[in-house]
């Protein structure tokens, strides 16, 4: 039978380098993300490269279509021993003094309810199997809070929390839960390509160190294959527990 990984939030940065590295350990690869075109073209490299790449339109904003979402998924590649869930979105920094419900309200969904959906659609499978992974890769700010930087990382601080517990009650079932937070700027994606801009013209940026995704990909690849440990944050800092 063939292993697959279903790849949810496949634009550039971690999420194709996740693609990547896994259809290079021979899994067919099912690729999910908003925008057709771009994922179409890269599910092309990718089988040029001689990985079966199946590209699937959704909006990971909606976990109302969860469930018909995973039956396109099963079609392509069955379930998946291995979910990656990684959507980028707007973080909306700001002071916590500012945080509103509605800012909170609005990166809901694509935070935690659609997490929850699909680790609900495909987690049974893998605990039948005693065998699977749930991964994901998210901001640092994620683990240690920082002033101004309130919003987005409130709702992925509440992911952590669900994703250590998960963690806990699944592992001696044999499915792993990974966890990759990220201080720095991802090479290749929107937000470096805005960095140097700003950095050129002058304007004050974030003093971040730059990370290849492909580097990321393995670090998340190896915490998989080694079964240990569940979180890893890059670079190291202070202050998470």
């Amino acid at each position: 039978m063939t292993t697959s990984i279903a790849v949810f939030g496949a634009g550039p940065g971690v999420g194709r380098a996740i693609a990547r590295r896994y259809g290079k350990e021979g899994y067919d690869v099912a690729l999910v993300a908003r925008r057709r075109d771009p994922l179409e073209t890269f599910a092309r490299e990718l089988s040029a490269g001689g990985v079966t790449a199946h590209p699937i339109t959704a909006d990971l904003g909606r976990p109302d279509e969860v469930p018909a979402l995973a039956e396109r998924i099963r079609a392509h590649v069955g379930d998946p021993a291995v979910l990656y869930y990684g959507p980028s979105a707007d973080p909306a920094f700001v002071p916590a003094t500012a945080l509103s419900p509605d800012l909170l309200h609005d990166r809901m969904a694509i935070t935690l309810d659609t997490l929850l959906a699909l680790v609900g659609a495909f987690l049974p499978a893998m605990l039948e199997r005693g065998d699977g992974a749930v991964l994901t890769a998210q901001g640092a700010a994620a683990v240690q809070a920082r002033p101004g930087m309130s919003g987005w990382p409130t709702l992925l601080a509440a992911q952590r929390h669900y994703l250590r517990s998960l963690a806990a009650e699944v592992a001696p079932r044999g499915v792993h839960v990974a966890a990759l937070y990220i201080g720095a700027r991802i090479l290749g994606t929107p937000y470096e390509a805005e960095y140097r801009r700003r950095q050129a013209l002058g304007e004050p940026v974030p003093a971040l160190p730059a990370a290849d995704p492909a580097d990321l990909a393995d670090l998340l690849w190896t915490m998989h294959a080694h079964r240990t440990p569940h979180e890893t944050t890059v670079p190291t800092v202070t202050g998470g527990s």
